[in-house]
């Protein structure tokens, strides 16, 4: 895993935070100074933070789990949806529907009925209902897949959460914490980051800032998945090697019980040699009769 670099961060604009009137008193640790009106964050933190950031990640991905990153505001939408599809993990770009994760159950039960109106059109039910249903059917699945659709293959609450802006996702942030799901999130200086286990010290208004902690974090999970994938190769591998070295000596054993039976034809071959010896007085009877005309 590459790490980012202090002068990435500098061009990406991480260190710059909101106006001074504007901040969070617990955010005094990670703020070097203020330059203008305006706060600057500390990068060489930052820079130690996102990598026990992206070294958590990578070990929940490893793990087999799951991480919802969570992103709703208009510059991060584009940019944590583009890169977390690609890794395969669900997030939130839409709309944080309230009881997401505290009421998961009835979550399920729409996405479900989503799939539900997927079926009924490819088996030919929807085309027997009226136009105007058919229309209803067809508004609800789009709201449902607006909303939902990027956590449709959730099926259970994520191992951990991801959030741009705690300020906005504060209601994602609580029910995490009520559930006691471990929380990454972008702070700026205007956010408290105490509810937050791994908070990121960073700008979460600017798209560039936004785009270079996305990519650290997207490389961290894709090298645990493949970390994961290689090691249930070389787990399968080694369990067909053992198979196969346990099959071997069963076929050894296999010839050398049937060795006795491919013997016996042996056996049988001077007793069918031997048949022919009562003939010969056949022949002597065959002389007697021309020793007689005589």
């Amino acid at each position: 895993m590459e790490k980012v670099t202090f002068e990435q961060m500098l061009q990406a604009g991480v260190h710059f935070g909101h106006l001074k009137r504007k901040w969070n008193p617990h955010m005094a640790p990670y703020i070097f100074t203020e330059k203008k009106g305006i706060h600057i964050i500390d990068l060489h933190k930052t820079g130690v933070k996102l990598d026990e950031a992206a070294s958590a990640m990578k070990q929940i991905a490893k793990s087999g789990k799951k991480i919802l990153f969570v992103a709703t505001k208009k510059q991060a939408k584009s940019i944590v949806a583009e890169r977390v599809a690609a890794i395969g993990m669900p997030y939130v770009t839409e709309r944080w529907s309230g009881g997401m994760l505290t009421n998961f159950a009835t979550i399920r039960k729409a996405v479900r009925k989503m799939s539900q109106i997927d079926k009924m059109e490819q088996d030919g039910t929807l085309n027997t209902l009226s136009k105007r249903e058919r229309l209803q059917v067809s508004r609800q699945r789009a709201k449902l897949e607006k909303n939902l659709g990027s956590i449709s293959d959730l099926t259970r609450i994520p191992a951990a959460i991801f959030i741009v802006d705690v300020m906005k996702e504060h209601i994602a942030l609580a029910e995490a914490k009520k559930l006691g799901i471990p929380v990454f999130a972008m702070v700026d200086t205007n956010s408290d980051p105490r509810p937050v286990d791994f908070p990121i010290p960073s700008n979460d208004d600017a798209g560039r800032s936004i785009a270079l902690i996305m990519d650290v974090l997207a490389q961290a999970v894709a090298e645990g998945l493949q970390e994961r994938k290689a090691d249930k190769d070389q787990a399968e591998a080694q369990a067909a090697a053992k198979k196969s070295k346990e099959e071997a000596p069963a076929e050894a054993a296999a010839p050398a019980e049937e060795a006795p039976a491919a013997e016996a034809p042996a056996a049988e071959a001077p007793a069918e040699e031997a048949a022919p010896a009562p003939e010969a007085p056949a022949s002597e009877e065959g002389e007697a009769p021309a020793a007689e005309e005589k």
